[in-house]
């Protein structure tokens, strides 16, 4: 009986990984700008900015974190913003659950780097480049890290020239992320069987965030997405 080959990791597919985030740069560079901008107008310092950044690094979260920030904190502002930013990146516990067949073997500390800088494109790319029958964990990590430093310096360029377009929904650059996203999915197309489980969580999260406040629609969308492949599988 054939079986696949067990995921190894190398310098090649280091190199392999980040020229392959090459095509996420535009949405990576929009996202982290606007934000940028939008802590310098919310009158956070340039540390603070970078800070959220380089260890909280998901702009969603990032986005709904300036929402909520203030400038003297409390212990319940402090807890609200600590909760949102777990409901809202709470993805990622799925996200990171479909990469065990390809991390377990991995030593634990390369594996924690990996599932840090784990991104929805640096997923969809990765999870590309595993469906196609790779498995270097070097193009995991490779495209990890340098989508995380693009996200660094568009979060400074943002910071400091963001103000040139004090509105970016004026010129559509809030759609660029689900732009690339939906460009991204393609690749991924198995069938309206497969892709069922996609309509399923979108619609769910629609009505759930139509009826009820907050960011629970997140975790209401994903949930039905893995309830629908469940059923289907």
């Amino acid at each position: 009986m054939s079986s696949s080959p067990r995921p190894f990791f190398s310098l090649a597919g280091l190199r392999h990984g980040a020229r392959a985030a090459l095509p996420a740069f535009p949405g990576f560079v929009m996202f982290a700008a606007a934000f940028g901008t939008a802590a310098a107008q919310k009158g956070l310092s340039l540390a603070e900015a970078m800070g959220l950044s380089a260890f909280v690094y998901a702009g969603a979260s990032q986005m709904v974190g300036l929402e909520i920030w203030q400038q003297v904190w409390t212990h319940t502002t402090i807890l609200t913003i600590m909760t949102v930013t777990a409901v809202v990146n709470s993805r990622m516990i799925l996200l990171g659950a479909t990469l065990q067949p390809w991390l377990r073997h991995e030593p634990l500390a390369r594996s924690a780097l990996n599932l840090f800088l784990i991104t929805e494109a640096g997923w969809l790319i990765g999870t590309r480049y595993h469906n196609e029958g790779g498995r270097d964990v070097g193009v995991l990590l490779g495209t990890g890290l340098v989508l995380w430093l693009v996200w660094q310096i568009a979060t400074i360029v943002g910071f400091f020239a963001g103000a040139l377009v004090p509105e970016p929904k004026r010129f559509g650059l809030d759609f660029v992320m689900p732009i690339f996203f939906s460009v991204m999915l393609v690749p991924l197309w198995k069938g309206p069987r497969t892709a069922l489980p996609w309509l399923v969580a979108g619609f769910v999260s629609f009505v759930v965030h139509a009826l009820v406040p907050g960011y629970g629609f997140i975790i209401a969308g994903a949930l039905a997405g893995v309830i629908a492949g469940m059923l289907i599988e």
